[in-house]
């Protein structure tokens, strides 16, 4: 007897999911997620162990301060982009000296910046720590330190990036955050509180930056060959705007709140805003494999905006899960993370879950426009960033009237940044990204 024939549907999904199996993009995008979900979650441990150490109100100086240092971080995820670009270029004309040299002149070049900014944040310590109702300026001190630190960590990481090495920048990525648990346990246990969790992020950042280094080795053995990077001043402006205005988007909440809400409740807030970046930074590796891929469809005239939609869809698959996750286990996602001091976190987890999905959408957008230097969208996210200032000033009675004032601001912001893309799809040209090297 011969075999029934196989459905029409059956035959034809198929090969779609060989297809999907098989892509560059999906591998590229499971070897990162890798690394940026151990990087998630060792992120979320951190500030686990923090907040049921220290509790409530202790831990809201904690996460006011890494979010000071997340806003601090913007020259990392500058350098990073600008790097990351170059050394795709780099590696397009086959100039791996030209790499070699792109190391040593950043590495020389960020020593002066690194030094002024300690000094400065050393100088604005006690102010700042009024600002923020700190007990100490002392930790202040150590964050100041820990930036310049994670601005190193950039220079092997966009050229990693860049080189498209996603398992040595995965192992990186994951890597750092580990360490910086690690030591944390240790300096909480020796009783360093708020001082030894801006200790344990210094010192992995600059683990991060070391194994970096190493693996990027071969390439400082290779005869350096000067390269010109003053071509990439422009788009170093871009990728500024770009990831100072998405730092500010989900940092500048936790500040606001630690101001204006009482110490339990700004505690409570900051636990939220961790909880909400789950979705943000379990989803960034999208991002970070979309940007250089988009780079290299644009410049061979090939489907950008397919590649957007693609990395749309799987963010958007991973993001929702996750939301599922939030929704059906609410009050075990703040037990297991926070413990049970920070139930009164409970109510807001869906909406926060929300609130990082939409950063994720957002960040997308923007990383799409910055691989293609489009610099329309700096305005819009300006605005953006204005109107949560606005409303939270405005509209801080409790918790929730910050949660809805920051996922009012992020939504906002995604509708008009997709109006944009949509008006851009039909005009993008190879000479928008290629440079002279």
């Amino acid at each position: 007897m011969t075999a029934p024939p196989e459905p029409v549907a059956h035959r034809r999904l198929g090969p779609r999911l060989a297809r999907i199996r098989d892509s560059r993009l999906v591998r590229q995008n499971l070897i990162l997620f890798a690394g940026g979900f151990t990087a998630g979650l060792g992120g979320f441990v951190y500030h686990a162990v923090a907040g049921r150490v220290l509790g409530p109100a202790v831990y809201g100086e904690v996460a006011s301060l890494v979010a000071l240092y997340a806003v601090g971080t913007a020259g990392n995820l500058i350098l990073l982009l600008v790097l990351a670009r170059y050394a795709a270029a780099l590696m397009t004309a086959d100039n791996e000296g030209g790499v070699g040299y792109l190391i040593r002149r950043s590495t020389r070049v960020i020593a002066i910046p690194a030094a002024v900014f300690v000094v400065l944040v050393a100088a604005l310590s006690v102010p700042a720590a009024a600002f923020l109702k700190l007990s100490s300026p002392f930790p202040v001190i150590w964050l100041g330190l820990a930036v310049a630190a994670i601005w190193y960590a950039a220079i092997p990481r966009g050229v990693l990036q860049g080189m498209q090495r996603f398992p040595a920048l995965s192992v990186n990525l994951g890597s750092e955050i580990l360490v910086r648990t690690g030591i944390l346990i240790v300096l909480l246990i020796f009783g360093l509180a708020v001082n030894g969790a801006m200790i344990a992020i210094l010192l992995g950042a600059t683990f991060g930056y070391g194994l970096g280094m190493f693996s990027l080795r071969e390439l400082l053995r290779v005869e350096p060959r000067q390269a010109r990077l003053r071509t990439m001043l422009g788009f170093s402006l871009t990728a500024a705007a770009g990831t100072v205005g998405i730092l500010l988007l989900y940092n500048l909440d936790v500040i606001l709140a630690k101001h204006y809400l009482d110490a339990h409740g700004a505690g409570i807030y900051g636990a939220l805003n961790k909880i909400g970046t789950i979705v943000y930074f379990g989803t960034l590796s999208v991002s970070q494999v979309l940007f250089p891929r988009v780079v290299e469809a644009v410049a061979t005239n090939k489907h950008a905006v397919r590649l957007l939609l693609l990395s749309g869809g799987i963010l958007a698959f991973l993001g929702g899960c996750a939301l599922v996750v939030f929704a059906l286990f609410s009050r075990l996602v703040v037990v297991l993370l926070f413990g049970e001091k920070f139930l009164d976190a409970q109510p807001y987890i869906l909406a926060v879950g929300l609130i990082g999905l939409g950063l994720s959408l957002d960040n997308l957008l923007i990383q799409f426009f910055m691989a293609v230097h489009d610099r329309v969208f700096v305005p819009i996210l300006a605005a953006a960033c204005t109107l949560q200032v606005v409303l939270i000033v405005s509209h801080h009675g409790g918790v929730g009237d910050i949660v809805a004032d920051v996922l009012i601001a992020v939504f906002c912001l995604f509708g008009a940044l997709a109006l944009r893309c949509a008006a851009l799809a039909p005009k993008l040209r190879p000479e928008m990204v290629i440079e002279e090297l």
